[in-house]
C-alpha cells in the first residue's frame, strides 16, 4: 500500500468507511479479505495439512514443561511458553507478571544494571542463582504477557506500511507522533520494523520466540547463546551451571526433522489464528463510530494489510488489528530503555481479543477500559478529553463495541 494511501486512511472519519474502501480496493486489485476467523488458539482458516501439522508440532513444543536437565535457568520465569500465554486458550495473555528493573541516572541516562532490565521470579537450586532487584534501582516495571493470535498475520504487514503510518514530528499536527521502533534482527542480521514485544523490540517471530526462549526460561539458542549470568555475576553462573552447559547451546535441532524449538515456537506463532470478534450489536456498531470521532484510531489504526506473498493465507490479508505497532508516548510509560525505545513510550497495544482481556495497560494496573482511557495523555491527551465529554449514552456505545472486540 503506497504511503499516501496510508496517510489518507488515518484522515477519515469513520472506521466503517475505512473498511469499507478497503474492501473496494481489495475487490478491485484482486486482494483477498480475511476469512472468518477460528476459535481462540485454533489455527489459521485455510492452512495445509502439511502447515497444519508445523502448528501442532509447534503448540507441542509451546505447551512442554521444560526441566533443568534439558536448559531450564539458572534463572527463569517459567517452564514452559504457556505458562505466561493461556487465556483464554493457549497462545494469548496470562497472569504472570514480567519484572523489568533499571536504573534512571541523574542526566536522563538509563542503566539497565548487570545482567540487563530482566529480573526472573525463579531459578533453579542452589538458592544462590537466584536474582534479585538491587537498591540501586530506581525504576521497576513490571509487565503482562501479550496475547500472541494472528502473530504470523502481524509479520506479514510489510515494515513500508508501519514506516507509513509513523508521524515522527507530527507533521500532520494532529498530536500523534508515532514512530516505528527499527531493530536489527537477529535472524537475518537487517534492519527490519519492529513489532513484537511491548517495545516493539523484535520484528519477526523466530527472533520473538528466541529471545523469550532465553529470558523466560534461560534457554540458550542459536540468536540468543549466552547465558543469563544471576544479576550479571558470571562467577554465580558458574557455581549455578557446570562450565560445560554455560558453554553450550540448549536448544539444538531435532536430529530427525532437523528443526529446533524456537523453529516450532515460530511455525506454531504464524499458523496462530486471529481472536475471533465478538457479537456485533447496533450499540456496539454505533461505538465504533464513536472510536474515530473522538480519535482512538489515530493509533488503534483499525485495518492493516498484509504484504503479497506465495502463501495465499498471507497474501495480502486484512489484519483488523486496532494497532498500527508504532511506539507511542501516552503517559502509561515504564521508565525501561530497550534499544531506540526510550522509557516513556510503548509500542500500541492491539485491541482485537480485547474483551477476554482485563487487567489492562502493559502492567495490568486499570481494572476497567474506562480506567483505562483515563490513563491516557500526552499523544492521546484529546482522545481522552473528547472521551470525558461524551454523554453518557455514547460512552456505553463506546465501550460495547471495545467489548465486542
Amino acid at each position: 500500500m503506497a504511503r499516501n494511501q496510508v496517510r489518507q486512511l488515518r484522515g477519515w472519519a469513520t472506521v466503517g468507511m475505512l473498511v469499507s474502501v478497503l474492501l473496494l480496493s481489495l475487490r478491485s486489485s484482486g486482494q483477498r479479505a480475511e476469512p472468518s476467523p477460528a476459535p481462540f488458539g485454533g489455527p489459521l482458516p485455510g492452512v495445509t495439512a502439511q502447515e497444519f501439522e508445523r502448528f501442532r508440532v509447534g503448540l507441542e513444543d509451546f505447551l512442554e514443561v521444560e526441566e533443568s536437565e534439558e536448559g531450564l535457568g539458572p534463572v527463569f520465569n517459567g517452564r514452559s511458553c504457556a505458562e505466561c500465554h493461556s487465556i483464554p486458550a493457549v497462545g494469548g495473555g496470562g497472569t504472570v507478571l514480567e519484572m523489568r528493573a533499571g536504573r534512571r541516572n541523574p542526566d536522563g541516562t538509563f542503566d539497565p544494571l548487570p545482567g540487563g532490565s530482566v529480573f526472573q521470579l525463579f531459578s533453579i537450586p542452589p538458592h544462590t542463582c537466584q536474582e534479585r532487584i538491587p537498591p540501586e534501582a530506581n525504576v521497576v516495571a513490571p509487565r503482562k504477557s501479550i496475547p500472541l493470535f494472528g502473530a504470523g498475520l502481524v509479520e506479514a504487514i510489510p515494515d513500508e506500511a508501519l514506516a507509513a503510518l509513523a508521524d515522527p514530528d507530527d507533521r500532520d499536527g494532529d498530536g500523534v507522533s508515532g514512530r516505528v521502533h527499527w531493530v536489527m534482527d537477529r535472524g537475518t542480521g537487517t534492519a527490519r520494523a519492529g513489532r513484537f514485544g511491548w517495545k516493539a523490540q523484535q520484528a519477526t517471530l523466530l527472533s520473538f520466540g528466541a529471545e523469550a526462549y532465553l529470558e523466560e526460561m534461560g534457554i540458550t539458542n542459536e540468536l540468543f547463546p549466552r547465558e543469563n549470568a544471576p544479576n550479571g555475576d558470571e562467577e554465580r553462573l558458574l557455581r549455578c551451571l557446570p562450565l560445560r552447559a554455560v558453554r553450550h547451546i540448549e536448544d539444538v535441532a531435532d536430529r530427525f526433522t532437523g528443526l529446533r524449538g524456537i523453529d516450532n515456537f515460530e511455525a506454531f506463532l504464524r499458523f496462530l489464528g486471529p481472536p475471533p470478534r465478538g457479537e456485533s450489536t447496533d450499540l456496539a456498531r454505533r461505538g465504533e463510530r464513536l472510536f474515530a470521532e473522538i480519535q482512538c484510531a489515530a493509533c488503534h489504526v483499525p485495518v492493516l494489510l498484509t504484504g503479497p506473498s506465495s502463501n495465499p493465507v498471507f497474501d495480502r490479508r486484512l489484519v483488523q488489528l486496532y494497532s498500527d505497532l508504532l511506539l507511542h508516548d501516552i503517559g502509561t510509560g515504564d521508565g525501561i530503555v530497550q534499544g531506540d525505545a526510550p522509557g516513556e513510550e510503548i509500542r500500541t497495544p492491539a485491541l482485537w481479543g480485547l474483551r477476554v482481556r482485563r487487567g489492562l495497560l502493559h502492567d495490568g494496573s486499570a481494572a476497567t477500559l474506562t480506567e483505562a482511557i483515563l490513563r491516557h495523555d500526552q499523544e492521546a491527551a484529546e482522545a481522552r478529553r473528547l472521551f470525558q465529554t461524551l454523554p453518557a449514552g455514547e460512552v456505553v456505545a463506546l465501550l460495547a463495541f471495545l467489548d465486542s472486540l
